[in-house]
């Protein structure tokens, strides 16, 4: 019984970011492409990669084999610089074609990475010579013996000064071969490992923002991914083939807008990087017990201000779609999108920049929560707020106690009449302004992910937005008083914007019904498709909703377990229409919140 191994060797496009040469074009290709092609890089550096053995084997179960392939790869700068080589295994990316199965991925008989040549466990390595007569490199991280296929961008070999220009002789040249085990219980097939080489100009180059970071075994790790972004994350526990819910950003950036994570620093450029919401349930990637897993925050910068460019900028967007795979009970199924489908808006009442995207309904939607506070509002910036704003001017100055179910303040707090309609608020209450959070404009106190569950577990404005009572939410058009079936004439979204509505059709089911889920009751473990199926849609990159509960008597619940998002629409004089997602359960309107409670908001472009 033999095992076929087909091993892809990548060359690269090159561009210069920050200083440095990074990958800017991730085409893997086969060997017929990269023979004798030769890739001009940008500035002063030249790369040339040429196959000089197949790389494909037939390896016998119970066996063991060396040097499958070999690509030779030159190397030339005019500038004296040097630079480095880094080297990583696609081994969790998809490959098309009959009766292959990738090395590493998580489906059906695999191959993980490593150096064994006996054993229980199948595995490919891989190892560096250098060839240069003049120019000759430093072989880096033991790369010049067989070496576990790295995981994350690794240096494998690097120059501290620079080569002639002289195609014939004066360059740097190194050669890769692999290596294979396959096990006596390996199924015999044919597996497919890619291997994607970058070159960083120069030797050494600073380019913290986007370099690959380090990873821990057993571990999720997420990182910024520019040097201009603040706050922390912790890392998260994982191992391979296990079902993990993503934690939410706890990382802020001026300009730009948060639209998720991916395991690829240079997302950007490289057609393999796979996109996350914040969220989402991902099945861990193989390799992660043993190497760990890098996650780098996703950033659009903002191309103009929500309040009049929202128009253009998302006529120019990409509709993500949604697609059925065909089983019956949609168990399997996709949304495709990219960046192509995302870009930020900046809200200018207080210069928060939101990541927004066109979804498969085909509208432009926020995909942050709101984050306002202690600001004014006006016909000129907000949608429609009561008496041009005058009477809802947010306010986020109380104290962590309060008395009900509510957001109000405690009985000490006097209650301001002029910031409220009669008919709303209850006598000495200040359950009519915003006691939103205290502190949640407060930059420096961030989510812990290891706190508890109550109001004083640090409320983080980034990874989970505001949280308003309705009254706020709709900018002072909702009252107590409003009844069933009604839906406000305005509410705090930006101008050109608004809350999402029930009646008299639900933009939230919608939504659901062009993700091939109900438009208007609720979805649960019986349904098809079940209710966790579709919370599994609503986190999915780009709708990006997030597990960020709600508050009630001073308390923020179901964090982490529900999504709770006002609409602009009263079930009763008491409640209103909202979405609700539980990690079993997803209604997209007919759930009824209280309006005293705080929920976050999202907006929707006006049409």
């Amino acid at each position: 019984m033999k095992t076929n191994m087909f091993i892809l060797a990548g060359l690269l496009g090159f561009t210069t970011i920050s200083g440095a040469i990074l990958a800017s074009d991730s085409t893997v290709a086969d060997d017929s492409v990269i023979d004798n092609v030769a890739i001009a890089v940008p500035v002063s550096c030249t790369v040339f990669g040429t196959v000089t053995l197949a790389h494909t084997a037939n390896i016998s179960s119970g066996t063991y084999q060396a040097d499958i392939g070999k690509s030779t790869f030159r190397i030339y700068c005019n500038d004296k610089a040097g630079f480095d080589v880094y080297a990583i295994g696609f081994s969790g990316d998809k490959y098309s074609g009959n009766n292959t199965k990738l090395i590493g991925a998580n489906t059906g008989q695999t191959i993980s990475t490593g150096t064994a040549t006996s054993g229980a466990t199948s595995n490919w390595a891989m190892k560096i010579a250098d060839s240069s007569t003049s120019y000759p490199l430093t072989l880096a991280n033991n790369f010049g013996n067989y070496h576990t296929i790295p995981s994350t961008m690794t240096r494998i070999a690097y120059r501290t000064s620079g080569t002639t220009v002289d195609t014939s002789v004066n360059s740097s040249r190194f050669t890769t071969t692999y290596a294979s085990y396959m096990s006596s219980s390996q199924v015999a097939d044919t597996y497919v490992g890619k291997v994607k080489y970058a070159l960083i100009h120069p030797f050494n180059a600073s380019i913290s923002s986007t370099n690959p970071k380090t990873t821990t075994a057993r571990y999720i790790s997420y990182y910024a991914n520019a040097g201009n972004a603040t706050g922390t994350m912790g890392r998260q526990s994982a191992t391979d083939g296990n079902t993990v819910t993503l934690s939410a950003s706890n990382f802020s950036r001026t300009g730009y807008g948060f639209a998720g994570w991916s395991d690829a620093f240079d997302y950007e450029t490289n057609r393999y990087a796979h996109f996350y919401g914040p969220n989402e349930s991902i099945t861990v990637p193989s390799g992660t017990t043993v190497n760990g897993l890098a996650l780098y925050a996703v950033w659009v910068k903002s191309a103009g201000s929500m309040q009049s460019d929202a128009g253009w900028v998302c006529d120019s967007l990409t509709a993500a779609t949604y697609s059925n795979e065909g089983d019956s009970d949609e168990s399997t199924w996709s949304i495709t999108a990219n960046l192509s489908s995302v870009s930020a808006l900046t809200d200018t009442r207080d210069n928060q920049t939101y990541a927004i995207a066109k979804l498969p309904d085909g509208k432009c939607w926020m995909i942050e929560n709101l984050r306002m506070t202690n600001q004014s509002l006006s016909i000129f910036n907000t949608n429609n707020p009561l008496n041009n704003g005058t009477n809802v001017t947010l306010k986020h100055n109380y104290t962590d106690t309060t008395t009900y179910d509510n957001l109000s303040a405690t009985n000490s707090q006097t209650y301001d009449a002029s910031s409220a309609p009669n008919g709303w608020c209850a006598s000495n209450s200040a359950a009519c302004d915003d006691q939103s959070r205290l502190r949640t404009d407060n930059t420096a106190n961030r989510v812990s992910y290891a706190a508890t569950n109550t109001m004083s577990a640090n409320a983080n404005l980034y990874s989970y937005g505001n949280y308003y009572n309705w009254y706020s939410a709709t900018a002072g058009r909702g009252t107590y008083s409003t009844g069933a079936n009604v839906t406000t004439a305005g509410d705090l979204c930006p101008i050109g914007w608004r809350l999402p509505t029930y009646s008299p059709s639900t933009v939230f089911g919608q939504l659901s019904y062009n993700l091939g889920g109900s438009a208007n009751s609720s979805m649960g473990t019986s349904s098809i498709p079940s209710g966790a199926i579709m919370s599994q849609r609503f986190r999915h990159f780009p709708i990006n909703q997030i597990y960020s509960g709600y508050v009630q008597a001073n308390t923020i619940s179901n964090r982490g377990s529900q999504i709770v998002l006002w609409t602009a629409t009263a079930s009763t004089n008491t409640s209103v229409n909202s979405l609700f997602v539980s990690s079993t359960t997803t209604n997209p309107g007919l759930n009824s919140q209280s309006k005293y409670r705080g929920l976050p908001a999202r907006c929707i472009v006006k049409t």
